[in-house]
């Protein structure tokens, strides 16, 4: 059941991308990709006194991608920067070395399974490694 509701989420944030569009007025700009499957991005973040105060992306690529990135502006979105990398390093170890996240991820839990599929979680943390290398520009 709750795998069924996980796979819900994920179709609807690949069918329907939260934050899908550009922000002319972005504070960085950062490209991701990931060639080994096409899967394609641009984030936009727009930073104001260490609080991102918009984000979002432009891409293609396969559902995964897609609606981690979309997942992603959503937990993002009005959070100081020093709380977003502890959740950008929380849910990389989460699939990439397995473990437990020691702060809730909400939502993004419904991509914990993906780390079963060692092809996919790339695609899954494209927008996530986009983010990291963003947020080094901002400082």
């Amino acid at each position: 059941m709750i795998d069924s509701l996980y796979r819900d989420l994920i179709i609807d944030h690949y069918k329907f991308p939260r934050n899908f569009r550009r922000i002319e007025s972005a504070t960085v700009v950062k490209e991701g990709d990931n060639p080994l499957c096409g899967d394609k991005i641009t984030l936009y973040l727009k930073v104001e006194n260490g609080k991102v105060v918009d984000v979002s992306f432009e891409g293609s690529g396969c559902a995964i991608s897609q609606a981690s990135t979309s997942l992603l502006t959503e937990t993002v979105k009005g959070k100081q920067v020093e709380e977003i990398k502890c959740i950008v390093g929380e849910f990389l170890a989460m699939l990439t070395e397995g473990k437990q996240p020691s702060v809730d991820l909400g939502k993004l839990l419904a991509l914990e399974g993906v780390k079963n599929y060692p092809m996919r979680v790339k695609c899954a943390t494209l927008g996530w490694h986009t983010l990291e290398q963003a947020l080094k520009e901002i400082g």
